[in-house]
């Protein structure tokens, strides 16, 4: 077997593992996700896509290492960005504590399926199309500087997701409460309960994000070992670090603008290509570390005035 082969093998059989141990200690139906138990759930999905960046560095080199983490810091980062979008549904369905760790597991596992589907069709355009990679630099550069101007968590509305409104249109769906459920049987009829709405919402916003993430992951790297892996660790450890962050996301104010210069330096890292300017992947890395890292300590020394609603789910 070839050293991509190996890796490919190794990452699937961790995974397996690794979620059969998320499933055991963090998916219990009806129960609440304690900040220590959040905390220690982080601290194992970080610390595995740690250890199996120093998998990749020993057995595919030190280059596609580093472009791993780089695609991987991109990403968990821009989950960050996701939670807030995350309160913001649960909130507005009104969905329980008890139940968010069901729905985000759910939710989030059919983002991954999408992502894939998604990895795959892009992989496969930049193989036949070489000059779409200048697309995505172009929209990298595009997004990057709406993200800096425009609060996208603002803009934000549930009801107008396009999930949930094909979901009213065109299927049965009930309000009503769920105590626990993904569907009710109401005169002979299956309707679809407030849990299921959030599930596709989830992922379906997921996905969307994932339109600004995965050009921005290709313009680091277009093996797709890097972009499939580092997608994948940064979205299953999505759901612990929803239960670590969602009291504290509030105190991120700057993280948008600091991911938004990250996607503006990789869109002109990539249109910088046309010109045959190739950039070491270890910049890309020390840049994204940089952008993030500052806008963090940045949002802690200098808060915005705005305190976003907390969300009390509990009936």
């Amino acid at each position: 077997m070839t050293p991509t082969q190996w890796t490919y093998l190794i990452f699937g059989i961790v995974i397996v593992l690794a979620l059969i141990f998320d499933l055991g200690l963090l998916s219990k139906k009806s129960t609440t996700v304690s900040i220590k138990k959040a905390l220690l759930q982080t601290s194992f999905w970080v610390g595995l896509s740690l250890v199996f960046f120093g998998f990749v560095w020993y057995e595919n080199g030190h280059e596609t290492a580093i472009s791993y983490l780089s695609a991987y810091l991109m990403e968990w980062s821009l989950s960050i960005d996701n939670i807030f979008v995350f309160i913001l549904i649960f909130g507005f369905f009104k969905i329980k504590e008890s139940s968010y760790a069901r729905v985000l597991l759910i939710g989030i596992l059919m983002a991954i399926v999408l992502r894939a589907v998604f990895i795959t069709v892009g992989a496969a355009l930049i193989a036949r199309f070489t000059w779409i990679l200048y697309v995505f630099g172009a929209f990298l550069v595009y997004t990057g500087i709406k993200m800096f101007v425009v609060d996208q968590d603002e803009e934000f509305k549930p009801e107008e997701n396009i999930a949930y409104r094909f979901m009213s249109k065109y299927m049965r769906i009930t309000h009503e409460e769920p105590h626990g459920r993904f569907t009710v049987k109401k005169n002979n009829k299956v309707y679809f309960t407030s849990l299921s709405i959030v599930v596709v919402m989830l992922a379906v916003t997921d996905v969307l994000f994932a339109l600004d993430s995965i050009p921005a992951v290709f313009a680091i790297s277009q093996e797709p070992l890097v972009v499939y892996t580092s997608n994948i660790f940064a979205v299953l450890g999505l759901r612990s670090l929803f239960f670590l962050l969602r009291g504290a996301v509030d105190q991120f104010d700057y993280l948008q603008q600091g991911i938004a210069i990250v996607l503006i330096f990789i869109g002109v890292k990539m249109l910088a290509e046309i010109f045959h300017f190739h950039m070491p992947v270890y910049v890309s890395l020390i840049v994204i570390v940089c952008c993030l890292g500052g806008a963090i300590l940045y949002s802690i020394y200098h808060k915005k005035k705005r305190v976003p609603e907390k969300v009390t789910s509990e009936k």
